[in-house]
């Protein structure tokens, strides 16, 4: 028998639906790649490499995400990708409503 959660909140928040393609989902800058000039240009350099490589290799699937946006309980706005699949999300806009869950509870 599963315990309830200790502390369950929400969040309203909203999502930005888009597609990208299947691989390029690899390529990031990472929060490191932005601490200096230097590390910022390999980045860069890591980055183009990457994407000579998918353009040189078969062509990928498209996929589409989420961009879901929020602010939480401290006044911090915090941003999550969601990967919604190769299909068309069954929604009607491109900018659409969120609702985010935590659940705080001890391991068992």
């Amino acid at each position: 028998m599963a315990s309830q959660p200790a502390i369950r909140l929400e969040f309203e928040g909203k999502a930005k639906i888009g597609e990208v393609m299947g691989n390029l989902m690899s390529i990031q800058l990472r929060p490191e790649d932005l601490s200096s000039p230097l590390s910022f240009q390999m980045a860069l350099s890591r980055i183009y490499s990457e994407v000579m490589k998918m353009l040189q290799g078969p062509q990928s699937n498209r996929k589409y995400v989420a961009e879901v946006t929020f602010v939480d309980s401290l006044g911090n706005t915090v941003s999550a990708g969601i990967d919604l699949g190769e299909n068309v999300p069954p929604l009607s806009n491109k900018q659409v409503k969120a609702k985010v869950i935590v659940e705080i509870y001890d391991e068992e």
